[in-house]
């Protein structure tokens, strides 16, 4: 992945001890704040991406001046030793007022007592829905932006093939997919015409490859409930996609460990088509100009699927002055704040009203096909507080696949891990 991924997602491995730490601390036990009189704290990851740190702190410096009744102060980590300052706060009780939190996991931090139901003066229903996460029915935490993977090619490439390029409109099905890279290997340009980033670690492997599960018609977990895998992770769909998914390295279309950066591999014409995200778009079309297309992901058998969700805001449940971070979290969510975060980051505003203000994602903009992506297709990786866990299982799975192993055994052990876990924390209810 590139630099700009990992700063978006987190991984499932930190995110797993996060899940056992938190868990372990006792579901419901109270945190208590660290803040003085009259100022508040707020906890990110973002130390080590400036752009990003610079957009929050200029929404606090904002709010902080729009009022005198309480200040917010920002406290940055880097994103390697952010969870495991949580972990220490949530230990000693002394969590923060406002943390962020990757969207996935959420339900976890909600389930564990951490986290308070969101009551902000604002609608939440005007923006994008994958970048609000709830649990038990209520939200818990709002994201100012999110991301969208595509498939990127030269459309020079894919008319020398003979291949259509695949829009919303007609996305390419299964064996259209086999077609185009057959067509494109056949012109003896690439070793792999394919590039799906296969050397990714942590949370890239369900946030990439579980859509493609899910387009075959089969799951992480069955989400009525969120009680067992069985039949949705180890079923006949999600065997086809094992094969189909090892099948794509096996017939030499990609490579099964792909480069490091994947678009950069592609820039440098080392593959015809790349799956890669909104992150990727400026860069490569400053580098490709016209000649880019960005397509839909492939039309598996129950339409195309993309991951939902990324960073968010929640306010903790120990938190001195809940009504103040309240009312900042709803301060921050004003359409030129969006803005001003998803400039800085390149992401997706939650937002039409943010959107509206920034040029290449209104209505024709060069990148409003990634809005329409993330509202068409975003699926939510499962909002349970077992996600973490999942995530973990799944991309070890994955990973085995990919290199060998037999699928339905692979996919029936990852079942009763996953199912084992889920007993042993009561199902994660209530």
């Amino acid at each position: 992945m590139n630099k700009k991924l990992t700063r978006i997602l987190a991984t499932s491995i930190a995110a797993a001890a996060l899940t056992a730490t938190l868990a372990g601390c006792g579901k419901g036990s109270a945190s208590s704040s660290t803040e003085g009189s009259g100022e508040i704290a707020l906890w990110t990851h973002n130390a080590g991406n400036p752009e990003e740190l610079a957009a929050v702190q200029g929404i606090v410096d904002s709010y902080n001046s729009s009022q005198d009744k309480v200040k917010i102060k920002v406290q940055a980590f880097p994103q390697d030793s952010y969870n495991d300052s949580v972990v220490s706060a949530a230990a000693a009780g002394n969590l923060p007022c406002i943390v962020d939190i990757d969207g996935p996991n959420v339900p976890n931090w909600a389930w564990a007592g951490y986290l308070e139901p969101l009551e902000l003066d604002t609608d939440l229903s005007k923006h994008l829905p994958s970048t609000v996460a709830e649990w038990d029915g209520k939200p818990y935490a709002v994201g100012y932006y999110d991301v969208a993977l595509a498939m990127m090619a030269r459309a020079s490439d894919l008319e020398a093939a003979g291949v259509r390029v695949a829009t919303m409109e007609q996305p390419w099905t299964k064996e259209e997919f086999q077609d185009a890279l057959t067509k494109l290997k056949a012109l003896g340009k690439w070793e792999h015409p394919l590039d799906l980033g296969t050397a990714g670690t942590g949370e890239w492997l369900p946030y990439a490859y579980s859509p493609f599960l899910q387009s075959f018609g089969g799951d992480l977990v069955n989400r009525d409930g969120f009680q067992s895998a069985d039949g949705e992770l180890n079923g006949e769909e999600a065997v086809q996609w094992a094969n189909w998914f090892r099948g794509l390295a096996n017939e030499g279309f990609m490579a099964k460990k792909s480069g490091k950066d994947s678009t950069q591999d592609f820039l440098n014409n080392k593959s015809a088509i790349v799956y890669t995200g909104s992150w990727a778009a400026d860069k490569a079309k400053e580098a490709l100009g016209d000649d880019l297309v960005v397509m839909p992901p492939v039309d598996l058998g129950e339409g195309p699927k993309i991951g939902g969700a990324s960073w968010q805001w929640g306010v903790t449940s120990g938190c001195s002055d809940t009504g103040a971070a309240m009312d900042y979290l709803a301060y921050s969510l004003k359409p030129e704040n969006i803005a001003a975060v998803a400039k800085a980051t390149g992401a997706i505003p939650a937002s039409e009203e943010a959107a509206a203000q920034i040029p290449s994602f209104t209505e024709g903009g060069a990148n409003r096909i990634f809005m329409d992506f993330s509202r068409e297709y975003a699926v939510m990786r499962p909002e349970t507080p077992a996600y973490p866990f999942i995530a973990t299982e799944f991309g070890k799975a994955t990973q085995d696949i990919l290199n060998g192993a037999d699928p339905q055994a692979t996919l029936d052990s990852a079942v009763k891990a996953i199912d084992a876990n889920i007993k042993s924390n009561g199902g994660y209810k209530n």
